[in-house]
């Protein structure tokens, strides 16, 4: 560790909220006005620690016998040698000390896409959101037009997506410095938007072509789409770490995919989310061909002849049983 020293105060995230430069040892940490780092911190004694050469040439920092000490790693530490990625507490203030040749990484690429950022993309967030409530409640509405009816949905909706994306607001400047609410608001609403544009095109689809499978299993494709949101929320969060949050999301989904079979299968004796296709559509939106009269009533013929033959199976079995 060579000079200048840089005396670094880290937040709780370990990002750097302020940097001073010391030109050479010792270097003397308190709250004094006498020292050479001083410490707004009422916790840190007058003359707390001082940061001075060691026999080896290396950086030793020294407590000078206080109350509460120097901590690192948890741990309570009379002298401590310092490299440029030791981190130590003082009262509550968390420092780091670097030299002037300390390495740094490469210059990291920029994928934060800026332009998808401030109002412009909260508000057309919200319009997504909004657009989501006022369509799910029309497509459910069976009575005659109440505007209240539309109106609720429309408010719970959109305090929903504000709460939603306020949350993930405050994780970014906690974690990454900026809110980024407009962005997250955006991804709130093109999250719904997919997943109303999968509800609407998989019942079409499934009743177009009879492909029953597409809202038979649409709730893992919900479940796929949710995951993908919040991906894209950790990767707003941290723009450089898309494989990781990748695999967690993979995961999450994952498992979700797996409770829901397992969850179908004990309430309703199947995998399947519904037996029937919830979504009526026109008849002239049918592509298939429809199955004749004639044929319908050979397929109730032919599972009537099975279930009376596995009733009389069972009936004999139980006489056997009271014999």
């Amino acid at each position: 560790m060579n000079a200048p020293y840089f005396i670094e105060t880290l937040a709780r995230n370990g990002d750097v909220l302020h940097r001073h430069q010391v030109d050479a040892l010792p270097i003397r940490f308190g709250r004094g006005y006498d020292n050479d780092f001083i410490l707004d911190d009422a916790f840190a004694a007058p003359r707390h620690a001082v940061l001075e050469a060691g026999e080896d040439g290396q950086a030793v920092l020294r407590d000078l016998g206080t109350k509460n000490g120097v901590i690192h790693l948890g741990k309570r530490k009379s002298s401590l040698a310092l490299t440029g990625d030791t981190v130590i507490r003082i009262g509550h203030t968390t420092l780091r000390v670097r030299g002037a040749d300390f390495p740094v990484g490469p210059e990291m690429v920029d994928r934060t896409m800026h332009g998808w950022e401030g109002g412009i993309p909260g508000v057309v967030g919200m319009l997504l959101t909004g657009a989501f409530a006022l369509i799910t409640t029309w497509l459910g509405d069976t009575q005659a037009f109440q505007l209240i009816r539309y109106l609720l949905p429309l408010a719970f909706g959109i305090g929903a997506g504000l709460v939603w994306g306020g949350a993930w607001a405050f994780a970014n400047r906690l974690f990454g410095r900026h809110a980024r609410l407009g962005r997250h608001l955006f991804i709130f609403g093109c999250g719904l938007t997919a997943v109303l544009a999968y509800k609407l095109g998989a019942s079409a689809a499934a009743y177009a072509f009879s492909l029953e499978a597409l809202t038979a299993y649409s709730a893992h494709v919900a479940i796929a789409i949710v995951a993908g949101v919040i991906f894209f929320h950790l990767g707003t969060v941290k723009p450089h770490q898309t494989r990781r949050f990748g695999l967690a999301c993979l995961i999450i989904a994952m498992i979700g995919s797996g409770l829901v079979l397992i969850s179908n299968q004990l309430r309703y004796g199947r995998v399947a989310d519904e037996l029937f296709m919830s979504v009526l559509m026109p008849p002239s939106t049918r592509v298939s061909l429809d199955h004749s009269v004639d044929g319908f009533m050979t397929d109730v013929a032919a599972m009537k002849a099975r279930l009376d033959a596995e009733r009389g199976t069972r009936i004999k079995g139980d006489g056997g049983d009271d014999d």
